[in-house]
């Protein structure tokens, strides 16, 4: 026993002469600009691809649209592969440099596509589709595995940057590492900001004025730059182990749980239940109990240390609490996917705003695939409101400290985009009906005297719906689960962001289906002035409203998690024997 202590004492202090060489503030500028250039090239990418699947590949509205929600749903999934990746396997700096590589060759063969002709069908009229060739088989694979090895790319970078970065802060002063890591989140999120903000504005306006062939090498450019960034600091890096994820430990919850399904719980007074080694001794929650057999120990087990140190076969009450954290808030979770549904709708607005006037001044005209960039602003505008002047007033009329329920926050952000999709269906009725007055049905291309401000309050209230909901919806993600369980907050977001994704596919394609034939175009028709959005934002509002009951529901049902019971005056010795007794 005492050579074992000797032998990690002496790990130890291999460790923090380790971290005293490597890491550091000095890495943190070249995790920062593999992050921020990734962003860039990555996001820049996005607002007008509608636009080139619609004029360069010949697809219709549809088709395009549901190429993109599926790149979507998979850049959004596949993040939460990489964490498992990277915790359970690979390490976080092997994960971010092969994410950063496989980025790199999806944009080089998107590319590609604007300078091959030959890969791309040959040009047409839009205005007369008869005459326009789909794309081959061989055209669509190119693309699609562009897309698809951007998806994986952004899966390795985006979820091991922020906890690389924070890697690096050395351990030694907790209270100055506290003061650096949230100078370095600060930082983080700053220049992830600033990065989205420039690809939807310069980059965007880049590819409107300059053509795909540079607008899409400019992303290759700044990709090269991210990954090179990354790279030439190697040596300076600190790199943790690599340890077990808390995904095995969930799935482990559940086989041992499934396998004990036959064992009868034990009474509360005699029970025996698994603690880790010098951990208080506590009992499950009384909720999910079925869930409470993985980590009941038999008599065998309680005399055995070699299997109670099998998690395979035994897990730990910790274990099982904080699986029964995340059940519990599925369905509250489940009531925000529908906002990202509607949020989801990208393609349709960029449309809208090529249609309408865009100038701000004779000479200059805002890109239609830049609007977005107003949600980004309502984003960071209402988080500065928040902070400095909401609750501070609220504070003030009250006498004492002010807090808005993140829950309140979260169903306000719902009402929100409720009110988005009302004004969007508003606005296109009028933006159709002047573009029909003015002789452009069947010419989706003609520009019509109506400013495209008008689409500025459906942004606005689509970021407010974004700054209220969403952000909430991490907040009590953090404040639910146990400290173990604090990188699943970002990871249930964006898994709903994902399903998001597919959900709206799926409407989108049922629409088109149910709406067309008989000689009508569908309300998502390729022709704006032939087809009626205004009637798919009123549905999309009607569900919103549905699913705003669904969550008042669940969030009157819901209750905070109960900590699990702590007995009194028993700690546990040996990682093998729980000595639970509640007596």
């Amino acid at each position: 026993m005492e050579v074992h202590s000797i032998e990690e004492e002496s790990e130890m202090k291999q460790e923090k002469s380790s971290r005293i060489r490597k890491g550091g503030f000095r890495t943190l500028p070249f995790i920062l600009a593999n992050e921020s250039f990734e962003k860039v090239a990555s996001y820049g990418l996005l607002p007008n691809m509608i636009i080139y699947l619609l004029l360069d590949y010949h697809m219709s509205f549809t088709k395009g649209t549901n190429v993109i929600l599926i790149w979507s749903a998979a850049t959004n999934f596949l993040p939460i592969a990489g964490a498992f990746l990277a915790d359970s396997f690979l390490g976080r700096f092997l994960t971010i440099f092969l994410g950063s590589i496989i980025s790199l060759m999806g944009m080089i063969l998107l590319w590609l596509t604007t300078m091959i002709r030959d890969v791309k069908p040959p040009l047409c009229d839009p205005r007369n589709p008869s005459t326009c060739k789909s794309p081959t088989p061989i055209q669509y694979t190119l693309l699609y595995l562009a897309f698809a090895f951007m998806s994986i790319g952004a899966g390795g970078v985006r979820p091991c940057s922020l906890a690389f970065g924070a890697d690096q802060i050395d351990t030694k002063d907790v209270t100055k590492r506290e003061r650096r890591l949230e100078s370095f989140f600060g930082w983080y999120y700053s220049m992830a900001i600033m990065g989205v903000m420039i690809a939807i504005t310069a980059i965007v306006y880049i590819q409107d004025h300059h053509g795909w062939r540079v607008g899409f090498g400019i992303p290759v450019i700044l990709m090269f730059i991210s990954t090179l960034s990354f790279v030439v600091a190697y040596p300076l890096y600190y790199k943790m182990k690599v340890e077990k994820s808390l995904f095995t430990s969930l799935c482990q919850v559940i086989y041992v749980a499934w396998k004990n399904r036959r064992i009868e719980l034990p009474n509360s007074v005699d029970g025996s239940w698994y603690n880790k080694n010098d951990a208080n001794v506590t009992k499950p929650t009384n909720n999910l109990r079925f869930l409470n057999k993985a980590c009941t120990l038999s008599i065998a087990q309680n005399t055995t240390d070699a299997i109670a140190k099998d998690q395979w076969i035994v897990c730990t009450v910790d274990q099982v609490e904080e699986l029964k954290a995340l059940i519990k808030v599925i369905p509250l979770w489940s009531s925000c996917i529908m906002l990202s549904v509607a949020n989801s709708q990208t393609t349709f607005p960029v449309l809208q705003a090529r249609a309408m006037d865009r100038h701000i001044t004779s000479g200059f005209e805002i890109p239609a695939a830049s609007f977005s960039v107003f949600t980004i602003v309502t984003i960071m505008v209402w988080v500065i409101l928040y902070d400095r002047a909401i609750l501070p007033l609220l504070s003030e009329i009250q006498g004492k400290p002010a807090y808005i329920s993140v829950k309140l926050r979260m169903g306000a952000g719902l009402v929100c985009s409720i009110v988005a999709l009302v004004i969007s269906a508003i606005v296109e009725h009028v933006r159709k009906n002047k573009a029909i007055e003015n002789g452009f049905l069947n010419n989706p291309q003609g520009v019509i005297s109506m400013s495209a401000m008008w689409l500025i309050p459906q942004h606005v209230l689509s970021g407010l719906a974004d700054a209220l909901n969403i952000i909430g919806q991490n907040e009590f993600y953090y404040t639910e689960f146990p400290k173990s369980m604090s990188s699943v907050a970002m990871a249930l977001y964006m898994f709903g962001a994902a399903f998001a994704s597919l959900l709206a596919s799926l409407l989108l394609s049922t629409v088109n289906d149910l709406t067309k034939g008989h000689g009508k175009d569908s309300w998502v028709s390729t022709n704006i002035n032939k087809a009626q959005y205004e009637k798919y934002y009123w549905l999309l509002g009607v569900m919103s409203c549905i699913n705003f009951l669904y969550y008042v529901v669940c969030s009157w049902r819901y209750r905070s998690s109960v900590s699990k019971t702590v007995v009194e005056g028993n700690k546990t010795s040996d990682p093998g024997v729980e000595l639970g007794s509640t007596s």
